[in-house]
């Protein structure tokens, strides 16, 4: 399959590239906002959810990919024990929380209740994947 590219510029956009970066990887101290370009950068491993379709899905795969956000005012950190920056986390969800139009928060959701919430302008966020696969260790699984 081809390398996954996706912008979100409004808040459906933003749904869809959640359902894809849903149980990716990162560590904390990968982490990025780069206050003075009003930018906050993802690196991540996520995994492969659109291989995962149909009556037969193929191997469950990750690729190296990078989510980032623009126009970001700030970036807060709560529940996310910044003093481990070697700590993996696991994203859950984005959601997106408006404010005076077309400003609100963007929330990044992570396993263990981290949250990581961005300050935004408006949403204009990128999801690019960097290069190959590789065979995933296993599926996702969430209770119900």
């Amino acid at each position: 399959m081809d390398q996954l590219k996706l912008v979100a510029l409004d808040e459906d956009d933003l749904n869809i590239v959640s359902a894809h970066v849903q149980d990716a990887v990162t560590r904390i101290g990968d982490l990025k906002f780069l206050a003075r370009e009003h930018r906050f950068v993802v690196p991540m491993n996520r995994f492969a959810w659109e291989t995962q379709t149909g009556l037969f899905p193929g191997k469950p795969e990750r690729r190296n990919s990078i989510l980032h956000f623009e126009r970001v005012n700030s970036a807060k950190a709560a529940g996310l024990p910044r003093d481990k920056p070697l700590e993996t986390l696991s994203l859950l969800a984005m959601r997106f929380s408006p404010a005076e139009a077309p400003a609100g928060i963007v929330e990044l959701v992570f396993s263990g209740g981290g949250t990581l919430r961005l300050d935004v302008e408006c949403i204009e966020a990128k999801l690019s994947d960097l290069g190959g696969a590789w065979e995933a260790s296993s599926r996702p699984r969430h209770r119900i």
